[in-house]
């Protein structure tokens, strides 16, 4: 088990759906069992991955203590708690805390274009119910950008132990770690793993475990581990995975993942609106990049 809980993978789990576009609460029980089973280090439900927005008030809090009955010892659930605002964000990180969440994702407000001074007292207030917060910084859909310096501040205050560095812009770990030395690092993106690890990531927030977890839980682990020779072979499966995981930072990305997990012969299945189906050429060049793994032997 990891020092803490939000370390190692955490797989931003997909969530499945029964036919009706009900959530198949057992189907997700078997997938963070599954997920445990193969090498991972804890789930983070109800994030974008996990279509969080669609979810009723009811669904998105029985997902959470799904997953937390779910997982086996040691197992991390690092709920996701976006919201709005800081009132539905407090809220729902009291369900998380009481569910027995061990930490939880928080997203600055979204939809809502807030500054410097409205992103402190968003953190703030959902600090009050006492769980760790690694902040979710991902400006392409909140437009709310957690700079570097901004989440210094947030670390100096105690609001967050960690960040989720969505970007993909890998300069900024350095400068995190400048203003910050003591807060961890957590990689965002599938695409930049070997980067951040180099540059210092002490976690993933992942979405390609979803289907391959033995052999991306091995790229992290190589690519985390400050070894010159465990980052020469990281690199040989980076390179042979990189098609794949960059549908992880594409608008389609839910969709994709899910795909690669029907793919594989796990459960991914539909989406709920507004996300639709792909086109046919987008199908075929995810199938076409999962199979091409699969054919290497990543699983």
């Amino acid at each position: 088990m990891n020092s803490k809980p939000w370390h190692g993978v955490q797989v931003a789990t997909a969530l499945p759906f029964n036919d009706d576009l009900s959530v198949d609460y057992d189907g997700y029980a078997d997938h963070v069992q599954f997920l445990a089973a193969h090498g991972c280090d804890g789930v983070a439900p109800n994030g974008s991955l996990g279509e969080y927005q669609t979810l009723s008030d009811e669904e998105r809090a029985r997902v959470v203590t799904t997953a937390v009955e779910a997982a086996p010892a040691g197992f991390g659930v690092m709920a996701g708690v976006g919201a709005y605002g800081a009132l539905q964000t407090q809220r729902w990180t009291e369900q998380a805390a009481e569910a027995g969440a061990q930490s939880v994702m928080l997203l600055p407000p979204n939809t809502y274009r807030a500054n410097d001074e409205e992103v402190m007292d968003h953190y703030r207030a959902a600090a009050k119910v006492g769980l760790p917060i690694v902040a979710y910084n991902n400006p392409i859909d909140t437009k709310v950008d957690l700079t570097p310096k901004l989440i210094a501040r947030l670390h100096g205050e105690g609001l967050i132990v960690g960040v989720k560095e969505f970007t993909g812009d890998v300069r900024r770990a350095y400068e995190i770690k400048e203003l910050a030395p003591e807060m961890d690092l957590l990689i965002g993106t599938d695409d930049t793993v070997l980067e951040m690890g180099i540059a210092g990531a002490v976690g993933w927030v992942s979405g390609y475990p979803n289907a391959i977890p033995e052999s991306t839980v091995e790229l992290y682990k190589l690519s985390t581990s400050g070894d010159v020779a465990d980052i020469e072979r990281a690199r040989e499966i980076y390179r042979d995975l990189h098609a794949l995981l960059r549908w992880d930072t594409k608008t389609e990305f839910v969709q994709a993942i899910k795909l690669s997990m029907d793919i594989v012969g796990r459960k991914g299945g539909p989406c709920r609106p507004p996300r639709g189906v792909l086109s046919d050429d987008v199908i075929a060049a995810i199938t076409r990049d999962t199979n091409n793994a699969l054919a290497m032997g990543y699983k």
